[in-house]
């Protein structure tokens, strides 16, 4: 279908800002950054762009256990972490915590929480491998002229950024694909396999017309979202007429309960939830508790999730935060992943920026799509050229490399151009793709509705025209263009920005339960946790 070609990631997870771009509310990123910092990435760009100073890493601890004969703090399948990679990581993630002004864990809890993250990464890097997920130096620098022009600064001075940060440029890059990678995985393992159906986006906007929130704010019923990162000025939370829907940024504390617990243990790990519940309702640091006792996987980020629209979050979320402000704390939510404590960073309405591109809106699945007009987002109709296209995917894996699908789709490419033999044909024998049975049809396309280096290729064509292999998050395809056509998007949009809405409602638990099943899975054994172990019982 149309919509597996989608690209909505969480905007917690984006791989290509900057520890210099100011993507998210500016009290939010100040609460983010210690309360003083100029620094205005998201969290995780501190993984790609900040890495600790040496006079932070003299400060910070070093793994206990060194005593191992065999140096191996865990083997994850038939890879193995060292207590030299934990011990590099554990330095190098307590600079960046103190950093942020989060309080460093203590020794032995900080090598728990950096070595389960080490495991995880190391869980995922294996899948990526299995599907045969590969970002190659092309594919880098791209991501590193889009982070330069997003910031409007040059390459070079990019590097110089980089590396005042204390970060080498090989490091940076380095960094840059694994996240590009993980990425990419996480958008063909769990985002490709959310389907929102027509039927629930209907419900949605009879639901929206219903809510007299909605009918408060028009805007935000009528313009599509603004991505955060896309922001220039924040809005602030008591303006008179609110640009754009009402954005949170929350940030939670997860007690995993695993699956098939006992009775007793459910009533521990409900004991442990309460007991940081009331650390946090007294006003212990959030950020230093997550750090400390989450397990979710934006632990050693402080918690942070992200920042969304109100109805992006779960509705778990959603019913309790309802009526908290900023700096308040909701009660214990339990969900099928276990018990989450989640604080409201930060509340304030979406602002709309002047569109990059010369095309009318598009709306904001595409990852970073060009920002709506507010003079067209606030007026009637949107017209908007629409492209019928059909496409042939073939999707990589260890046994079909990227050159071998390239090769595969230009013998069929050149099949097709001979005239021997029909696209809607080809696709139905040769496509992965679910829309295969329907010889490829993707149907009409707004602007914006699929990733970029698809939507990229796809406007380079004529009526007719089949383009060369294009690669994409997804695999290797052929389009071709079968027509276009002058529309009124306003309801497309509407729609566009429900289903999306829809989407991040469920990416993030369908992530995290696709992170659980893969990591059981897995053969993991933590020699680190059982040497501790052992010494406790010998104390």
């Amino acid at each position: 279908m149309m919509r597996r070609l989608h690209s909505l990631r969480r905007l917690s997870r984006n791989a290509l800002l900057l520890a210099v771009c100011a993507g998210v509310p500016a009290a939010y990123a100040a609460e983010q950054n210690g309360k003083g910092s100029n620094n205005g990435a998201k969290a995780a760009s501190a993984q790609n762009g900040a890495k600790a100073s040496s006079a932070q890493k003299s400060a910070a601890p070093a793994p206990q256990g060194e005593q191992f004969v065999d140096g191996i703090a865990a083997v994850v399948d038939k890879d193995v972490i060292t207590l030299r990679e934990l011990r590099d990581a554990s330095l190098r993630i307590a600079g960046e915590l103190k950093s942020r002004g989060i309080q460093v864990p203590d020794d032995q809890t900080l090598q728990h929480q950096v070595l389960q993250r080490l495991i995880t990464e190391r869980v995922q890097r294996h899948e990526a491998d299995r599907m045969g997920i590969r970002v190659d130096d092309a594919q880098v620098d791209m991501a590193i002229q889009t982070i330069a022009g997003r910031n409007k600064i040059t390459v070079p001075q990019l590097r110089q950024e980089i590396e005042k940060s204390g970060t080498s440029w090989d490091a940076y890059r380095k960094s840059l694909r694994d996240e590009i990678r993980m990425d990419r995985l996480r958008q063909r393992a769990v985002d490709s396999t959310i389907v929102i159906s027509d039927a629930e986006v209907d419900a949605f906007l009879k639901d929206q017309r219903r809510n007299p929130a909605f009918a408060a704010a028009p805007e935000a019923q009528q313009q599509p979202q603004a991505q955060p990162q896309a922001q220039q000025q924040p809005a602030p939370e008591q303006a008179a007429a609110p640009a754009g829907p009402m954005l949170y940024a929350l940030a939670q504390i997860l007690v995993r309960v695993p699956e098939g617990s006992s009775p007793e243990q459910l009533a521990a790990l409900r004991k442990k939830a309460e007991g940081l519940l009331a650390q946090a309702k007294r006003g212990d640091d959030f950020a230093s508790l997550a750090a400390a006792a989450s397990d979710g996987p934006e632990a050693l980020q402080g918690g942070v999730m992200g920042v969304r629209p109100l109805d992006g979050w779960p509705d778990l979320f959603v019913k309790a935060i309802s009526g908290l402000q900023k700096g308040q704390v909701s009660s214990l939510i339990q969900s099928g992943n276990g018990f989450h404590i989640i604080k409201v960073m930060d509340r304030g309405s979406a602002q709309p920026a002047p569109s990059r591109t010369a095309r009318a809106p598009a709306p904001a699945p595409a990852p970073q799509p060009a920002a709506p007009r507010p003079q067209q987002a606030q007026q009637g109709p949107v017209e908007v050229v629409q492209t019928r296209a059909r496409h042939i995917l073939i999707k990589t894996s260890t046994v079909m490399s990227d050159e071998l699908a390239r090769q595969r789709l230009e013998q069929v490419r050149q099949r097709l151009v001979s005239g021997g033999a029909k696209f809607e044909d080809m696709a139905r024998q040769y496509s992965q793709d679910a829309t295969a049975p329907q010889g490829g049809e993707l149907g009409w396309l707004n602007p914006g509705e699929t990733v970029p280096p698809f939507e990229a290729a796809m406007n380079a064509l004529q009526p007719g025209e089949i383009s060369q292999p294009v690669q994409s998050p997804f695999g290797w395809h052929l389009i071709q263009v079968e027509e276009r056509r002058q529309h009124d998007a306003s309801d497309d949009m509407a729609r566009m920005k429900a289903r999306q809405l829809l989407f991040e409602r469920r990416a993030q638990p369908a992530f995290e339960d696709w992170l659980e099943q893969l990591r059981a899975q897995a053969y993991v054994d933590n020699r680190l946790e059982k040497q501790q172990k052992i010494q406790q019982n010998n104390r």
